[in-house]
C-alpha cells in the first residue's frame, strides 16, 4: 500500500486493519485504550485470546473476529491460572493475510499473534509482560514461595518468548517514558512515547461541581500491586472520610481491613465515565500510592482539577507536578498519612484550572495523532 494522496485518504478509501488485544475479560485503562483505537479505525476487527461480552459491558460487541484455543469461561474467569497456555494460544491464533495495517495493543502476550510478515505491525506496548520480567512484584501475592521456585524454569522460558515478540513489531510505540526504559533495558529496542488518551469532552474542571470535597478519593482494580492496602491503613490513623471506587480480588480483605473505621467507604466499580468525573471532580484529592506504567487514573483526575497524592515512582512522575500534588517516597502507610498532611496544608494553593490545563498533554486528540503519525511512517517504510 503507498500513500499516493495522504494519510486521510488512505483512510477514507477504507484501510483494512486488524486490532490484536491480549484478552478482553476486565475493563480497564487497557480497553480504553483499544476503545479509542477503534474511533480511528471504526470497521477494525479486533483479535484477543480471550472474550467476555458482559465484562467488558458490551463496548465491543460484534467487534471480535476472532479468539485463541482459551477462550472459554474458566479461563475467562479466572486467566491469570492460563498464563502459561498464554505464549502458545498467541502462536496458535493466527490473523489473515487480508490486512493492510494490525495494531497489537499489549502488556504482553497480543504482540505474539501469528500473522503475514508483509504486512505493518505497529504494537503500543503498555508495558512488557509482567510476570516475565518482574516475577518478584507480580506472582508474589499470585503463587507461593514453593511454587514460584518450581517455576523458574517456566519464567525463564516466557523471558525468551517475550523477547523473541517484542522483535515481530515495525515500531513499538511505550505508554510513558517510564515503560520506554522498560522495553529499551528488557527488548532491547527504541520506543517512542505516545501516551495513553483522556477524553477531555468527559473528564474536564467544571467548576459548577466543585468542590463538596468533602473526601479523599482512591479508584481502580481492586489487585495487591495497586496497594489499596497501603491507603485504608494510612486513614485508619488519618481518619478522613475516603471513598475507594472498584472491584477486584483484594475487595474483602480490604474491607474487612477498614471494617472499625466508619469515614471508609467502598463503592463498585462505576461504568459511567460521566458519574466517575463528578467523584474525581467532588474530591479534595486523588490517592495513588501504586507504581503504574502511565495511571490514566490519575490522568483523568488530573483532568478534572482534582490534585493528586502518589508515589513519586512510575507513570506517576510524568503526571504529578508541583502544581498538581504531592508525591511521597517511600510506600508505607506512614508516608502516605505523611503526604496527605502535607496536601492539607497547602491545599488552597492548588488551582484547578492550571492542574487541568497541565493534564491536556494526556488527550484524545494528542494520542490519535501520534498513533496516525505513526502508521503513516510504518505504511511509508512498508
Amino acid at each position: 500500500m503507498t500513500l499516493r494522496t495522504g494519510y486521510i485518504a488512505v483512510i477514507a478509501r477504507g484501510m483494512r486493519v486488524a486490532i490484536m488485544h491480549d484478552y478482553l475479560n476486565q475493563w480497564g485503562g487497557a480497553e480504553q485504550v483499544l476503545l479509542t483505537l477503534l474511533e480511528l479505525f471504526p470497521k477494525a476487527d479486533i483479535y484477543t485470546l480471550l472474550y467476555d461480552e458482559k465484562k467488558t459491558a458490551g463496548k465491543f460487541a460484534g467487534r471480535v473476529k476472532k479468539t485463541s484455543f482459551l477462550d472459554f469461561p474458566l479461563a475467562r474467569n479466572h486467566h491469570r491460572v492460563f498464563i502459561p497456555l498464554m505464549p502458545l494460544g498467541a502462536r496458535t491464533l493466527r490473523v489473515p493475510d487480508k490486512y493492510d495495517l494490525i495494531i497489537s495493543s499489549t502488556a504482553g502476550f497480543a504482540k505474539g499473534i501469528s500473522y503475514s510478515k508483509h504486512t505493518p505491525h505497529i504494537s503500543y506496548c503498555l508495558t512488557p509482560l509482567r510476570y516475565a520480567w518482574e516475577e518478584k512484584e507480580y506472582l508474589q501475592t499470585l503463587l507461593p514461595l514453593a511454587l514460584r521456585i518450581l517455576a523458574k524454569p517456566f519464567l525463564a522460558y516466557l523471558r525468551r518468548w517475550d523477547y523473541w515478540a517484542a522483535q515481530k513489531p515495525d515500531i513499538i510505540l511505550a505508554d510513558s517514558n517510564f515503560i520506554k526504559e522498560k522495553i529499551k533495558k528488557y527488548y532491547g529496542c527504541d520506543a517512542r512515547v505516545v501516551y495513553p488518551p483522556v477524553d477531555m469532552n468527559i473528564f474536564y474542571e467544571d467548576n459548577t461541581l466543585k468542590k463538596q470535597n468533602s473526601y479523599f478519593l482512591a479508584v481502580g482494580r481492586l489487585l495487591h500491586y495497586k496497594r489499596f492496602d497501603l491507603i485504608v491503613r494510612a486513614f485508619q490513623e488519618l481518619y478522613f472520610p475516603l471513598l475507594i471506587v472498584g472491584n477486584g480480588p483484594e475487595e474483602s480483605s480490604l474491607k474487612q481491613l477498614a471494617a472499625n473505621n466508619p469515614h471508609i467507604k467502598f463503592l463498585p466499580f462505576v461504568n459511567s465515565q460521566h458519574e466517575l468525573q463528578k467523584l474525581y471532580s467532588n474530591a479534595r484529592a486523588l490517592i495513588f500510592p501504586q507504581v503504574e506504567d502511565f495511571g490514566l487514573v490519575a490522568a483523568e483526575a488530573a483532568a478534572c482539577g482534582t490534585p493528586i497524592i502518589a508515589y513519586n515512582a512510575g507513570g506517576a512522575k510524568e503526571i504529578v507536578t508541583e502544581s498538581s500534588g504531592i508525591l511521597f517516597n517511600e510506600q508505607t502507610p506512614e508516608n502516605l498519612a505523611l503526604a496527605v498532611k502535607q496536601f492539607i496544608l497547602k491545599e488552597k494553593s492548588f488551582d484547578s484550572k492550571r492542574i487541568a490545563a497541565e493534564a491536556k498533554k494526556f488527550s484524545k486528540e494528542n494520542f490519535l495523532e501520534g498513533i496516525r503519525q505513526t502508521i503513516k511512517t510504518a505504511l511509508n517504510n512498508s
